[in-house]
């Protein structure tokens, strides 16, 4: 099993939320575009929360601590 190395993880996940917000919109139409947009935004929650948490490892479980205020 490959070694976790947290800070690199937490890293692709603030990456991930910078590529959702960069990325274009593919041409799509009505309802389509709107569901895609939803999506976008809904990814780059997930994503921008993840990449801002904080770690540490507690009673061998990773405890990933995600700032919900500023």
């Amino acid at each position: 099993m490959a070694q976790l190395d947290v800070d690199a993880f937490l890293q692709r996940f603030r990456d991930r939320a910078t590529a959702v917000q960069e990325r274009g919109i593919p041409p799509l139409e009505a309802d389509a575009r709107k569901a895609f947009i939803a999506q976008a935004e809904k990814d780059h929650l997930d994503y921008a929360l993840i990449g801002s948490a904080t770690w540490a490892v507690e009673e061998g479980h990773l405890v990933l601590r995600i700032p919900l205020s500023g």
